[in-house]
């Protein structure tokens, strides 16, 4: 992986921490818009990382794969996570 493994694991401990407070607010009967802003902050940290993981993919794999044999499927790879982003 070529990208910034500091940050992406500094990002994903994060959301682990938050899923686990999440945890204990359903565990703690906390109101609902609480625990779902909690949610969204969450998932906001999980996009940021997953950006930095593209990001580096597109700038390294991809750039690495034009003009060879496999700058087609890196393509078809690019293709299919940006469908699956914009679902």
């Amino acid at each position: 992986m070529q990208a910034n493994q500091k940050q992406v694991t500094r990002l994903l401990k994060t959301a682990r921490g938050q899923i686990d407070g999440i945890i204990k607010m359903i565990e703690d009967d906390r109101y609902c818009i609480d625990i779902s802003n909690q949610i969204m902050a969450t998932q906001a940290i999980l996009k940021r990382a997953n950006k930095e993981i593209i990001g580096a993919h597109m700038q390294h794999c991809v750039h690495d794969a034009i003009g060879s044999e496999e700058a087609d499927l890196k393509i078809e790879e690019m293709m299919t996570i940006i469908s699956q982003l914009m679902k």
